[in-house]
């Protein structure tokens, strides 16, 4: 297996809040949910923190324990992650720190993937793709998150709604009426999508934060096949660049609405 791997913050000022780790056997990518600057989280910790902890947790429960299912090896690593927080932390806190997931582990004859949230694992089965993740609607949200698009980046009226939106998604999350999302709730990783593919049928895979996707979801830069080709030939940093360099055409985010003019972007590449 031949992996690559290129992060980059939202900015060179500030820790990004994405996570990737890899070996022969496994690979973890954990893109950690921003809150709006005012909003509490209950963590003395932080984002960036938490990330780190659970991703760290849940490589090595996919190493180490093959007898675990993917899901009970994410539950695992959030219950141990949780554990680290400390009597300080309020856990039950809406906006406690959280991440999505995404990963893969080589299991005999197989490759075994498991994705929580809108990060994506892209499978190229020899030229036909297919897209996993992102997969729990949220209507309501969706429409608070439109409304935010419509208004002017940096204006009063969308500071107040995007604190709306940021709410109202956090008050859903990890509840039988909105998204799943790694937080405190070892639960919430039996909501993850889950699957296996035979090695044999598979050239090469992706995983990618929402900041790296923008190149095919959200700048229409390719379709998938053409970027798993970039990243074959010139590898994930050119395509962290390309997506760079379309954000900084549109700083307003006029031409392309989106939540942030710049984001937090990592992508994991493995040949097979």
């Amino acid at each position: 297996m031949r992996i690559e791997m290129a992060g980059e913050a939202q900015r060179p000022d500030r820790v990004s809040e994405d996570f990737a780790v890899a070996t022969p056997e496994a690979l973890v990518l954990l893109d950690g949910s921003s809150s709006p600057a005012a909003m509490e989280s209950g963590c003395e910790h932080g984002t960036a923190w938490y990330v780190r902890r659970l991703g760290g947790h849940l490589l090595a429960r996919l190493v180490d324990r093959p007898d675990r299912t993917m899901a009970q090896c994410l539950s695992d690593a959030i219950a141990e992650t949780a554990s680290l927080h400390g009597a300080r932390c309020d856990l039950a806190h809406p906006n406690t720190p959280a991440a999505m997931v995404v990963a893969v582990r080589r299991r005999g004859a197989a490759l075994q993937h498991l994705v929580l949230g809108d990060s994506l694992l892209v499978l190229d089965r020899f030229g036909s793709i297919a897209v996993i993740g992102d997969n729990q609607p949220f209507p309501a949200g969706e429409l608070l998150r439109r409304e935010v698009h419509a208004t002017t980046p940096g204006s009063p009226e969308r500071t107040t709604l995007h604190m709306r939106y940021a709410l109202a998604v956090r008050a859903a999350r990890n509840t039988e009426h909105g998204p799943w999302i790694a937080a405190a709730l070892p639960k919430a990783a039996e909501h993850a999508e889950t699957g296996s593919v035979p090695l044999s049928e598979l050239r090469a895979i992706a995983l990618l934060s929402d900041g790296a996707s923008r190149y095919v979801e959200r700048f229409d830069l390719g379709g998938w096949p053409e970027a798993m080709k970039l990243l074959d030939e010139r590898g994930p940093a050119e395509l962290l660049r390309r997506v760079r360099e379309v954000e900084a055409t549109d700083v307003a985010c006029a031409r392309w609405p989106r939540g942030k003019a710049r984001d937090d972007a990592t992508v994991l590449y493995a040949r097979l």
